[in-house]
């Protein structure tokens, strides 16, 4: 009940309309249960021969008329007010999911599988949505019904009532047990069905891979093979909730057979007229058809409560709190150093230990070492995307711990292997780096990383919109990431081999660029690529989380040491 409490919670806002949704509802239940009553009265109008007041029932028929008008307008506002209550809800709820995953550290979002974080937020956020409108509408619905019939029939007499009220139990029973089992096998698809989310975004945004290494035939496996657990799952839980709605009917067709023998009795002694009987055999009626209907609204419950709880967890994870003390810090200059500085993702599993760098303003610093050494283990810890384990790294004399994470980041720049671009124009993606970026600005950035001429010769050039069906090529998706670098011109730079996809001469125009930005400004250089760095102000060599070898290129080549195997296992046969 906590989870539907915290959906509810959403409501606060429109608590004035859900009590106004109550009162529409009281009202079209009341008017719906009067009928029987102006029915029977007409037709006890009508039971002895050759006496019919014909006035009473055309008065009834009047009346009829109004009460019918009055309930269905009724009705018509109760599911207005609901929809927009639900829709509300379910709006806030997004916006809170969006934040949520937008705020969320990098570890979070590293180590969770991205399908099913876009199913909490789509799939099972849309569950609740359905689960609710059933939920306000005919469960509210359902039990005013009971409620009123119930007091109707005491009213009216009670020993017949009674045989009603014994057996209800039964009913609510019999859904309270199955609701229980089928709650849990919801849950369980909720979670098969991330599962699968997942895995076709994987499918989708690797397609290419999946072609390209023959793998058609085991992803389809894998689906089959999840898609046969949700199978299994599935008929599971719609079994177990199918059960609800049978189990009721027998104990309401129970209920309804025991009133009509009870009344019939009571008819033939006279205790009743048959209008009465015909009132009671209605509300009998009425009363066991909305534990069918709230029987299946159950089984949507359970499904939209086990969803509910996947976005909750969602929403209860910690965020990347700032810290109101901490300093904001504008224009660095670019100093940083990096003092005994331990991290590790497993802490069992040690990675970066006594880790120790002194880099100056305008320093070049190349980062090199083997796959897994730590390289961008160190530009995780740099850019603050995950928290050192002990030690310190100041920049500009502050240790980056004290510092607000957006004013650090806004003073570092990068360009990574990976291109990221959304949809959206040209002149957007590249503007995205710097607020309130004006047109010739992001011209001259286009220009500087020699964008402009491949921008210029798109359907629409800065205003073309960039999706899949514009065919962008992987360099051309570089050089609009390295046009954002050029716009933001920050202090720090970070490249992750930036130039990696772009074809040699153009290459070498990028680069010559890169060597203007970069004057005066820090930056590190993530290589590969060994022919790259050998202007580096210093390299470091990396292995296993620690540096290995410092100095320049030709420092390194003479110590002959790990840097030198590694540019002479790249090179060595080219020199020669």
């Amino acid at each position: 009940m906590s989870t539907l409490r915290r959906i509810i919670g959403y409501s606060k806002k429109e608590a004035w309309l859900l009590i106004l949704a109550f009162i529409f509802a009281i009202i079209s239940v009341a008017a719906t249960l009067f009928i029987p009553i102006i029915v029977g009265k007409a037709i006890d109008a009508m039971t002895e021969k050759n006496n019919v007041d014909f006035d009473l029932v055309m008065k009834i028929i009047y009346a009829l008329l109004g009460i019918l008008s009055i309930g269905a307008l009724a009705n018509y506002l109760l599911n207005f007010i609901i929809y927009d209550v639900i829709y509300k809800l379910v709006y806030r709820m997004r916006n809170d999911a969006f934040f949520k995953i937008t705020n969320l550290p990098i570890a979070y979002i590293d180590h969770h599988i991205h399908g099913d974080i876009l199913s909490r937020i789509t799939t099972d956020i849309d569950q609740i949505s359905d689960g609710m409108l059933q939920t306000f509408t005919q469960l509210l619905s359902g039990v005013l019904t009971i409620a009123f019939t119930l007091g109707f029939m005491i009213s009216i007499s009670w020993p017949i009532a009674i045989v009603v009220i014994v057996l209800t139990p039964l009913s609510l029973i019999c859904a309270s047990l199955i609701a229980k089992l089928s709650y849990k096998v919801f849950k369980e698809q909720s979670k098969i069905k991330g599962e699968m989310s997942g895995l076709m975004n994987e499918m989708f945004e690797q397609s290419h891979l999946v072609v390209a290494y023959d793998y058609q035939d085991d992803s389809i496996a894998r689906f089959k093979e999840i898609n046969q657990r949700l199978h299994k799952c599935g008929v599971k839980a719609q079994f177990l909730s199918s059960l609800v709605n049978p189990t009721t009917r027998f104990i309401n067709a129970l209920v309804y057979a025991s009133v009509g023998v009870a009344g019939a009795l009571f008819a033939i002694k006279g205790s009743i007229s048959v209008g009465t009987l015909y009132i009671f055999l209605s509300y009998a009626s009425s009363y066991t058809k909305p534990f069918n209907e709230i029987s299946a609204v159950v089984a949507e419950l359970q499904n939209s409560l086990a969803s509910a709880k996947r976005v909750f967890e969602l929403l209860d994870e910690e965020i990347e709190h700032e810290d109101q003390t901490l300093v904001s810090i504008n224009d660095v200059l670019g100093n940083i150093k990096i003092e005994n500085v331990a991290f590790s993702y497993n802490k069992d599993k040690p990675l970066i230990q006594n880790f120790n760098l002194d880099v100056k303003k305008g320093d070049l610093i190349a980062i090199v070492g083997p796959t897994g050494c730590g390289k961008t283990t160190f530009i995780n810890l740099l850019m603050r995307f995950y928290d050192i384990d002990s030690g310190h790294i100041y920049l500009d004399g502050y240790d980056t711990a004290k510092i607000t994470k957006k004013s650090l980041r806004n003073n570092i720049g990068m360009v990574l292997q990976d291109t990221w671009l959304f949809q959206g124009t040209i002149y957007d993606n590249i503007a995205y780096a710097k607020d309130g970026a004006t047109r010739d600005e992001v011209i001259e950035a286009s220009k500087k990383s020699y964008a402009h001429n491949f921008i210029m010769r798109m359907p629409n050039g800065y205003d073309t919109v960039i999706s899949d069906a514009e065919g962008l090529s992987v360099g051309q998706k570089q050089l609009l990431c390295i046009a954002r670098l050029m716009l933001a011109l920050p202090n720090i730079l970070i490249l992750d081999e930036a130039t990696s996809n772009i074809d040699t001469r153009t290459e070498i125009l990028v680069s010559n660029a890169f060597n203007n930005l970069m004057q005066g400004r820090t930056t590190f250089m993530i290589a590969h690529r060994l022919q790259t760095i050998k202007s580096a102000t210093k390299i470091i060599v990396m292995k296993n989380g620690s540096i290995i070898e410092t100095g320049t290129h030709n420092e390194l080549l003479e110590k002959n040491g790990f840097y030198a195997e590694l540019y002479n296992s790249q090179f060595a046969s080219v020199e020669e």
